[in-house]
């Protein structure tokens, strides 16, 4: 993972070379979902953690903001892609660029904006392995404050089935040609665990590939076999279409950005997840692995 490949991920080496590349674009898009009494989360950016320590050079992206349409009643809803080009351009973002994504916590927030990017036919973009944690492991430079890039020109288009909605997913339940993966935790999917999104256990059919299992102990993402492995158990691997979803829209993009990696090539994100899909009570759920 030592060059920049086109299968989203890039090393810290890799990066770390490349830092004064003219048209690279380096961001932290890190956010905080925080306990709350009021629902599963309530939502922190995470600029202050930006501010305090950062690859030199990286720029701060408002996902849960400046990235989301704020007119939907679902957080972190996928915006007009004419808005979300105008928001990147703004930041810095143009045609020839290079854009590397990371976090100083989990790599979902990374991946979001990866596969927004995807979903918009912006294929020059990666998510740095192992995020800031690894960064600062090997003793590499921070930077702190703030930094900004001088706007650029982008223009987006929408690539066709990156994003599935709940008809689609409804309509998944009976097709053995469509894999629905669910990437939230065991106790989650199967409806043990205290937490859930308005009502417990998962989306009829689906399968579990928890996004927690696609890395390592250190952060880092596992070898190509061991996800195909994790993929193969949930006969993912080899169908028309894979439907990937979560709480809401977040940490899906992790298996998908996996899933990717591994050649599958019909991939989509149900943006609404379950903060969409239990809200209905006529859309069907069951517990159990």
């Amino acid at each position: 993972m030592n060059d920049w490949d086109g299968r989203g991920l890039v090393s810290t080496g890799w990066l770390a070379e490349h830092l004064g590349d003219a048209e690279l674009r380096v961001f932290d898009v890190t956010v905080h979902l925080r306990p709350s009494a009021s629902g599963p989360y309530s939502i922190e950016s995470g600029r202050a953690d930006y501010e305090a320590g950062h690859v030199p050079g990286a720029g701060f992206l408002d996902l849960g903001n400046d990235l989301s349409d704020t007119t939907s009643p679902l957080a972190f809803t996928m915006p007009p892609v004419e808005r979300f080009a105008s928001a990147l351009g703004e930041a810095g973002v143009g045609q020839q660029t290079r854009l590397v994504a990371y976090t100083t916590t989990t790599p979902m927030w990374a991946t979001r904006l990866w596969w927004m990017l995807r979903a918009c036919g912006f294929d020059n973009a990666a998510v740095l392995d192992g995020g800031l944690a690894k960064w600062r492991a090997e003793g590499r430079p921070l930077a702190a404050g703030e930094q900004r890039y001088p706007p650029d020109q982008l223009t987006l288009t929408t690539r066709t089935g990156a994003w599935a909605d709940k008809d689609a997913v409804l309509g998944a339940i009976d097709d053995g040609a469509v894999c629905t993966i669910n990437a939230l935790s065991p106790g989650v999917h199967s409806g043990e665990a205290a937490m859930n999104y308005g009502r417990k256990g998962h989306i009829k059919g689906s399968r579990n590939v928890p996004y927690a299992a696609l890395l390592r102990e250190d952060g880092t993402w596992r070898a190509d076999e061991d996800l195909r492995a994790l993929f193969e158990d949930a006969d993912a691997l080899g169908r028309d279409r894979v439907i990937c979803y979560c709480g809401g829209g977040i940490s899906a993009t992790m298996d998908a950005l996996a899933l990717t990696r591994l050649g599958q090539e019909n991939v989509a994100v149900y943006d609404g997840s379950m903060s969409e899909w239990t809200r209905d009570p006529d859309l069907p759920m069951e517990t159990g692995a």
